[in-house]
């Protein structure tokens, strides 16, 4: 039986099963590299895949590949493409002889110098990863060789199979370091331990990105709310014609605060966004405390939590000012559509009473207008009944005339009024 398929059915199943990790033992080296990209150097990223596979002779990722693993021999690549950014991972076996002594060999040391040199974007985060059997010896000297001890943190893992140590800091060749001795702990599970390690320094580091564009938005919404309180101040003690002028100036300073915050809102809901995985990442390792040392947890809870405040006492504040300059607006214009509808009620009465000088002059003009047609239609009866006189008629022409004009009076009258009548019910 063969069902109509979703057309996304395929890719959203596989996504579950999207970038496992890597199956590890120990002794091996890890390098990670976080390469912030552009759309255009995610397209170079790519590309920059190719010329290495392709110099290897191996199989090309084709156009929508957005993760890949493969071994080149002395060295194994994990590359993932993720929204903001793409990371690479190196991965290699380390000899089983004892250190003695020696800081050992990073995975990016066989990697093409000047390939990894050219890798497109802006590098946001990097570290070497050394991952020890629990049995390797010097254990606390290379510790103390490759850490700084005044911002060392470690703690046991994977439910005390295995303990990190790490310093959180940049060295001179530009990575960060940790340090993983491993006990009894299966190899999936632990190349799923050091993914997790290698995600809490990336989401940390693209958490923490939202930090400028808070001390940022902080100066502009400082300024702004200063201009809103002027604003504010200004409004209660404005006159009419003034006001205007302040709605124009409120209007500006919506639209700077609106800009501000679509500016700054995606790398915000971003910060978030990381700020949790961080969070997600540190209870999947399941750690607990080594004796005088931080945790991870405690070290980001101390470290990362005045970011993290600062990013959203800003998200905060940026909706709170918007909230406070629409309400003002709304209360401005309110005021002028008062205005504008108490000037437009007086011109209404103006109207009225202008209206009403019209219809006291147009009662004039009919009593006058009465008078002349009156006036005119008797010197016509006159007229008539001077011509009848002659053919027989009794009465004289004055005589007829004064008897007319009283009903002339009377019809006309009547007659202006219905018009009159007609015209005010229509």
């Amino acid at each position: 039986m063969t069902l109509n398929q979703y057309p996304q059915r395929q890719a959203l199943h596989n996504e579950i099963h999207a970038r496992p990790p890597e199956s590890l033992s120990a002794p091996a080296a890890i390098s990670h590299v976080v390469m912030l990209t552009s759309p255009a150097e995610r397209a170079a990223s790519r590309a920059h895949v190719v010329e290495l596979l392709r110099n290897k002779h191996l199989p090309m990722p084709d156009a929508a590949s957005t993760h890949l693993r493969m071994d080149l021999g002395q060295y194994r690549l994990r590359w993932e493409m993720h929204t903001e950014f793409v990371t690479w991972t190196f991965m290699r076996v380390l000899d089983a002889t004892p250190l003695l002594g020696q800081t050992p060999p990073t995975a990016s040391q066989v990697v093409p110098q000047e390939w990894l040199a050219a890798l497109p974007g802006q590098c946001l985060a990097s570290v070497h990863v050394w991952v020890l059997p629990s049995s390797a010896n010097g254990t606390d000297e290379l510790v103390k060789r490759v850490m700084h001890e005044d911002t060392l943190v470690a703690s046991t893992v994977a439910d005390g199979y295995a303990e990190v140590y790490t310093d959180f800091a940049i060295h001179a060749d530009g990575f960060s370091r940790m340090l993983l001795i491993a006990g009894g702990i299966s190899t999936r599970r632990l190349g799923r331990l050091v993914q997790q390690l290698l995600e809490i320094e990336t989401y940390r580091m693209a958490a923490l990105m939202g930090l400028p564009a808070a001390r940022v938005a902080s100066e502009v919404l400082g300024n702004a709310e200063r201009e809103l309180a002027e604003l504010a101040g200004s409004i209660r003690s404005a006159k009419r014609d003034e006001e205007p002028q302040l709605l124009d100036r409120l209007t500006r300073l919506a639209g700077q605060v609106e800009s501000q915050h679509a500016a700054s809102h995606s790398r915000f809901s971003a910060s978030s966004a990381y700020f949790e995985l961080v969070d997600k990442r540190i209870d999947d390792i399941a750690e607990s405390r080594l004796a005088g040392l931080q945790t991870i947890r405690e070290f980001m809870d101390r470290r990362l939590s005045p970011a993290r405040s600062t990013c959203q006492w800003a998200t905060r504040r940026q909706d709170a000012l918007s909230q406070r300059v629409s309400r003002i607006s709304n209360l401005l214009r309110t005021r002028v559509e008062i205005e504008q509808q108490q000037s437009s009620q007086a011109l209404l009465g103006a109207m009225n009473e202008r209206q009403g000088m019209q219809l006291k002059l147009q009662a004039t003009v009919e009593g006058l207008s009465v008078a002349a047609i009156t006036y005119y239609i008797s010197g016509l009866v006159y007229y008539v009944a001077r011509g009848a006189k002659s053919i027989g008629w009794p009465l004289s022409a004055e005589t007829t005339t004064a008897m007319a004009v009283p009903v002339v009076v009377l019809v006309v009258w009547l007659f202006l009024r219905r018009l009159h009548t007609k015209v005010f019910e229509t």
